[in-house]
């Protein structure tokens, strides 16, 4: 992997991670697009990283009171607002946490087809649309109880469909669920810290039992940007959100479906 391919992958995870739009669709059209060898698991772990240092550096201010106030509720002192949201993370996580357990990756390997990938893209832009549509938007965060948390984490089991996009299917459970707009967003990264976390402890896990070299190069260079891009996204996603809503994102779903569909049926 040359230095002009790890910055080009890493901007596109950076990018893709946070936003609802598939970053396994993006990762699988790249390489076929300009004809580049598989990225390898050592650049996958550390782009990783970079996305989630990029969400916890971002939250840094509201992770610190969360993760206070849920002590202070685990020594057996009084919830707060953040200490139940802390919660609700957890909870959140339990759903997708089981799934990819007792699937151990069997969905993702069997789905792995591009077309599959196209198929999803498509079909969960339409369920954001919808959800776009008849979501109330008039929930605030005092009113996320364990059943709102328990549901969106039910949703993001559904990420482990490649092409669904962990945060649009999450905003869409959101949404669903009369969430605000930015709330919807905002628990959607929340939620990623555990996720991303844990797919990146098993990777480097898988990393760790594989022969193959480190290119620790490429893996630093994709740490950084990937960091940087997925910082700065979170940033201007949630100011867009207010101003244009999700449907830009529904349509560049339907449009990148397609193209998925077009450049995979011809390569077939």
């Amino acid at each position: 992997m040359d230095t002009l391919h790890a910055i080009a992958l890493a901007l596109l995870q950076g990018l893709t991670e946070f936003l609802p739009i598939s970053s396994s669709a993006h990762l699988i059209l790249m390489p076929v697009l300009f004809h580049w060898p598989d990225q390898g698991l050592a650049f996958d772990v550390a782009v990783h990283i970079g996305t989630l240092s990029a969400v916890v550096a971002y939250y840094r201010a509201e992770l610190i009171v969360m993760a206070r106030d849920w002590l202070r509720s685990v020594s057996g002192r009084a919830s707060t607002e953040e200490s139940r949201l802390a919660w609700y993370v957890i909870l959140g996580t339990i759903p997708v946490g089981l799934a990819g357990i007792s699937m151990n990756g069997a969905v993702e390997t069997a789905l792995r087809s591009p077309l599959i990938i196209a198929g999803s893209t498509i079909v969960f832009a339409l369920v954001l649309w919808w959800a776009e549509k008849v979501g109330s938007e008039q929930r605030s965060q005092s009113d996320i109880g364990w059943k709102e948390a328990l549901g969106v984490g039910i949703f993001q089991a559904l990420a482990l469909i490649p092409g669904t996009s962990r945060s649009g299917i999450t905003i869409t459970a959101g949404l669903f669920l009369g969430f605000k707009r930015e709330l919807a967003a905002r628990f959607s990264f929340l939620l990623s810290i555990p996720v991303i976390a844990l797919a990146g402890l098993v990777k480097t896990r898988e990393l760790m039992q594989s022969p193959d070299s480190v290119p620790w190069s490429a893996m630093g260079i994709g740490a950084l940007v990937s960091a940087v891009t997925a910082y700065v996204t979170i940033g201007w996603f949630l100011k867009l959100l207010d101003r244009v809503g999700l449907m830009p994102f529904v349509i560049y779903r339907l449009f990148l479906g397609v193209v998925l569909f077009v450049v995979f049926l011809k390569v077939a």
